[in-house]
């Protein structure tokens, strides 16, 4: 249905100026015109209208009781115009983020630190997807990633690298009294492993094997299919625990986790931020990309 009959905006907004300051001059200044663009506005009104709103006499202006009323009216609506505009400029437009990382990633390492993230963009509708290995990552599922990768020329995937790949055993401080054991003492001891048919992440044997020791025979174990489990058996003094340096930085901060040898290994692997290459980034993406890279110390 058509708003009809409307008289074009610029004249109500004369006529409301001109109506509260009853003066052409002043409502000129007021909406940056002349006093004879005022005027001519006030005209045209009226001829719309088809009826005077305003009595000019002698270096006065006066409303006419319909002009009196009209005022009323025309103000009220403009205010709730006014309202309703700054109302939608101030709403929020939620833009969704999809993040796709390991669960080692998304508890040990982003879950603590995303609260600033969140405060920083209140605009971003965050969602987290847990996926313990890239390979089963679909590009049409997430927005932007974080994940352990051995090559970072990934098919379809752009990647950036946070930091590189150090495995070492870690325990709660009370399990080792302080103590650091030889890659050999650590075999009498309860070992958490993680059972990973992929083997995306190291484990205790190849662990072992770069420490020097071929074919080692774990006597005693406690295996877990989940890694933020282990890291919390580990915490409780229940076993050592292979750690991922950046993924476990704050518990060993905190002294929730101390290391449990010096000896440290690498299959040669880092974290990567990755993101698919058949679609650009969105505003939202980019700014998690900057988020990540300053926390992980890379920019």
């Amino acid at each position: 249905m058509a708003l009809s009959p409307l008289p074009p905006l610029p004249c109500l907004h004369a006529f409301e100026a001109s109506a509260r300051y009853l003066s052409f001059t002043k409502a000129g200044q007021e909406l940056h015109l002349s006093t004879s663009a005022i005027s001519r506005q006030i005209s045209q009104l009226e001829t719309f209208l088809g009826r005077r709103l305003f009595l000019r006499e002698h270096n006065s202006l006066r409303l006419t009781p319909a002009g009196e009323t009209y005022a009323v009216d025309v103000r009220r609506i403009l205010e709730l115009c006014t309202s309703a505009t700054s109302s939608l400029m101030a709403r929020v437009v939620k833009s969704r983020l999809t993040v796709s990382c390991t669960a080692g990633i998304s508890t040990l390492w982003l879950a603590p630190r995303i609260g600033s993230f969140i405060d920083a963009n209140p605009d971003v509708d965050l969602r987290i997807i847990v996926r313990d290995h890239f390979g089963v990552v679909s590009p049409a599922e997430y927005d932007i990633g974080i994940f352990l990768l051995r090559k970072p020329d990934m098919p379809d995937t752009h990647t950036i690298k946070l930091f590189d790949e150090k495995v070492f055993p870690v325990c709660s401080p009370t399990y080792l009294q302080g103590k650091r054991l030889t890659p050999a003492e650590l075999l009498s001891r309860a070992l958490l492993v993680l059972e990973d048919a992929e083997r995306s992440w190291m484990s205790w044997h190849s662990w072992f094997e770069r420490a020097g020791l071929e074919r080692p025979s774990l006597s005693q174990t406690i295996i877990v299919n989940s890694y933020p489990v282990i890291v919390q058996l580990a915490a409780q003094g229940r076993g050592i625990a292979l750690g991922w340096k950046g993924v476990i930085d704050l518990l060993l901060e905190n002294g929730t986790l101390v290391q449990a040898s010096d000896a440290e290994a690498t299959l040669g692997s880092a974290y990567f931020l990755t993101w698919p290459s058949e679609r650009g980034q969105s505003s939202a993406a980019r700014r998690f990309q900057e988020w990540v890279l300053a926390k992980a110390g890379v920019i």
